[in-house]
């Protein structure tokens, strides 16, 4: 799927090489996938099939270099997640742990084999880890080469909360054990500052908040709004992402206006088949199934092309998000946002403008805020030139990456001070 945060990361990495800087961009599990140009190396250290075979079979922690780069094999990867694997939490406890013990547990082998590259081959001024996942690189490479080590906080609480029990206590003590050799901490919200900071005990003056950017290219305002009134979502198909949470607002609004269609777009993995499946009956049973289209998974000119159909967009998530990619997305289209009152949604919206919050959980709420649009066109028009305009003043990839590259600086300063 396009991951959010891999979409971040070569935004980050794209504005930095922009600005001249000298980064290098290293995937793991397997090749990064996105939907603007990948900036990415093409070398995949901690090769997903290489982890796999080594957490589970105790020969191929001590295999010979050659069986391991045939694994790490670019088009095998890309073949292994095309298959659509599962990565529900549920399922991935041990394997969590695992990677969270780092250069102490069944993965050494992958561990060293990347802090060495980064030594003798990179001999970076900095490293900055994608997620507290990763963090169990933190001691290796401070004791290898004795760098600054950021850390980007991205959600990660959503997937450990989904742990299940001891592989959740266990990960959350193993990652508070190794923040003590990181030198900072990035969130990409101050939601998310909060939030990480209370799960992992970590000191909030330890977290640099650089909110997300986007590159704005293609994202152009439409010329002319949908004949009819049209609410969409554009994220992955899972129930927490809450796409009945809105099938059922929509209901309620159907109920109130003459006319008017849900459009939905984002990847749908083969676990959640069943709950898509499930929306498409009730809509049915409403009389409603000719007014809801999924799109399927789309790329980056699709993507701008399905927020042009929109009126409104609208993700009702049910937990707390402390990202909201796709909020920037339409609202860089010059689509307003309605969201729940939650994560760093509000924070985005009232720092653009572009969008209306509402109460948490309450579907009559959601349809109310609907139906208010519904009825006043000048109203859309004006959150959605506050969404265009906020967007670039507040939330591009330029500024992420001015703001990423002042916690560097920050940081060699201190190392260089403290080195004298």
């Amino acid at each position: 799927m396009y991951c959010g945060s891999c979409l971040r990361d070569n935004a980050l990495a794209k504005a930095l090489l922009d600005a001249g800087e000298d980064v290098l961009l290293i995937p793991t599990y397997t090749p990064t996938r996105t939907d603007e140009e990948n900036v990415s190396m093409p070398r995949v250290f901690l090769g997903g099939i290489n982890i796999y075979l080594q957490q589970h079979f105790g020969f191929f922690r001590n295999s010979p270099s050659f069986l391991d780069r045939l694994f790490d094999f670019k088009p095998l990867l890309h073949v292994l997640a095309r298959l659509g694997l599962s990565v529900d939490p549920a399922d991935l406890g041990q394997l969590t742990v695992s990677m969270l013990r780092g250069a102490n547990g069944a993965l050494r082998k992958e561990i060293i084999k990347l802090v060495r590259f980064l030594s003798s081959e990179i001999k970076p001024e900095i490293v900055n880890l994608p997620n507290s996942m990763l963090i169990s690189l933190a001691p290796a490479i401070k004791a290898e080469m004795k760098v600054p080590v950021c850390c980007t906080l991205q959600g990660e609480d959503l997937f450990l909360g989904e742990l299940r029990e001891p592989y959740r206590s266990e990960s959350i003590r193993i990652i508070r054990e190794n923040a003590s050799h990181v030198d900072a901490f990035i969130a990409v919200s101050h939601y998310g500052a909060r939030s990480m900071a209370e799960l992992l005990g970590i000191d909030q003056n330890r977290i640099r908040v650089v909110p997300l950017g986007i590159n704005l290219a293609g994202f152009e305002p439409r010329v002319s709004e949908p004949e009819k009134f049209t609410i969409g979502y554009l994220a992955r198909i899972s129930p927490e992402k809450g796409l009945r949470f809105l099938c059922d607002s929509f209901h309620i609004l159907r109920a109130r206006i003459p006319e008017g269609r849900l459009s939905a777009a984002g990847y749908l993995a083969p676990e959640h088949k069943p709950y898509l499946e499930g929306i498409r009956a009730d809509l049915d049973a409403w009389g409603l199934s000719e007014d809801f289209h999924y799109h399927g998974e789309i790329d980056r000119r699709a993507k701008v092309d399905f927020l042009h159909q929109l009126s409104v967009l609208s993700v009702p998530e049910l937990y707390a998000d402390p990202k909201g990619l796709y909020l920037l997305e339409a609202m860089a289209a010059g689509i307003p946002v309605v969201q729940p009152r939650k994560g760093a949604f509000a924070e985005v919206i009232e720092t653009t403008g572009g969008g209306v919050l509402v109460e948490p959980d309450n579907p009559e709420q959601l349809a109310h805020a609907f139906l208010e649009l519904y009825n006043n066109p000048e109203k859309r028009r004006e959150l959605g030139l506050r969404a265009y305009q906020g967007v670039r003043e507040h939330y591009s990839a330029t500024r992420m990456a001015e703001s990423v590259l002042a916690v560097y600086r920050t940081l060699l300063k201190q190392e260089t001070a403290s080195a004298m």
